[in-house]
């Protein structure tokens, strides 16, 4: 009985490229540690995310039960990976605030909100409470938002 208690599930967190699961790094190592047949996950995810762009970041997450058995969850690609995408940059300021290196409309900004609304942890929020923590993490990563 004492063993059936200490014994939880466990939950990794790693973002993978649509479709582009492998054993390799990072995704080998993750479950390989955890007893998980990495090959077993790959097929799924790989099957799972097809209809995505190839190499979309996409965070997912593992629940591994006990018995090495698991499940898991795939969100949408990161909100700077999105607003990157949308000013056509290819990666953010090196000093935020005083530097820009690139722009990104409200239209753009709302669109990227609808994307986020359909993941599970935000469900709850108002499309405007998302759109302006995008604007936050646009200005954290060098975009300026442009009416």
């Amino acid at each position: 009985m004492a063993n059936a208690a200490k014994a939880k599930a466990q939950i990794v967190r790693i973002l993978v490229g649509a479709g582009k699961a492998a054993p390799t790094p990072p995704v080998g190592p993750a479950l390989g540690a955890r007893g998980v047949k990495s090959m077993d996950f790959c097929k799924e995810f790989n099957a799972r995310t097809a209809h995505i762009d190839p190499g979309v970041p996409i965070p997912t997450l593992i629940t591994i039960q006990p018995d090495r058995t698991f499940t898991f969850i795939t969100k949408t690609p990161p909100t700077t990976y999105f607003l990157k995408k949308a000013a056509g940059v290819e990666k953010g300021a090196a000093k935020p605030g005083h530097e820009v290196v690139g722009t990104v409309s409200l239209k753009h900004v709302y669109e990227i909100a609808k994307i986020k609304a359909t993941d599970e942890h935000l469900k709850h929020l108002r499309l405007e409470a998302i759109a302006s923590t995008i604007v936050g993490t646009a200005k954290a990563i060098g975009i300026q938002v442009v009416p």
